[in-house]
């Protein structure tokens, strides 16, 4: 595999969860500042695109350790089990979505929650969140491990 596929694939990785982090950091310690009025308003307006941006991040970056996976067995790697490791993560932090994500954001979208429910809301999606970051971190070093374990088999080839 060439080193540019491995170094982008880990770059892509690495920008989600850049940006995953960032939410954590900076978006949810601002909405929880917010008061609920404040906070519904803001979410009606950018949820739609927030959820675009991180959709189309999200499917992106769990279809990275998807692909070395298949690569893997097509090849016959010594580098499949990491590769699924990873996949295994990346499949995690996509139910995360569905498991719970996805009902939560359903509420800020109905605007429903009483101002301490939302409260409560919004520490319980912090939570979760920071939960599906170590999962995306462990996607990225097992994806990591393999991409090594490939090259290495690689330069051996040469």
């Amino acid at each position: 595999m060439k080193r540019f596929v491995s170094y982008t694939s880990v770059a892509i990785f690495s920008i989600f969860i850049g940006s995953q982090i960032t939410e954590g950091v900076l978006l949810v310690p601002y909405w929880k500042s917010l008061p609920a009025s404040d906070f519904y308003s803001y979410y009606k307006h950018f949820g739609p695109s927030i959820g675009r941006f991180y959709t189309i991040l999200t499917i992106i970056a769990a279809l990275i350790p998807i692909s070395i996976s298949i690569y893997c067995k097509q090849v016959d790697s010594n580098a499949l089990k990491l590769a699924l490791s990873s996949s295994f993560f990346a499949i995690l932090f996509i139910a995360c979505f569905y498991i719970y994500f996805k009902d939560a954001n359903e509420l800020f979208y109905q605007a429903s929650l009483s101002e301490i429910a939302l409260k409560k809301e919004l520490v319980t999606w912090s939570y979760w969140h920071w939960g599906r970051i170590l999962l995306e971190c462990a996607s990225l070093i097992f994806l990591i491990l393999s991409l090594i374990k490939i090259q290495a088999k690689n330069i051996n080839q040469e």
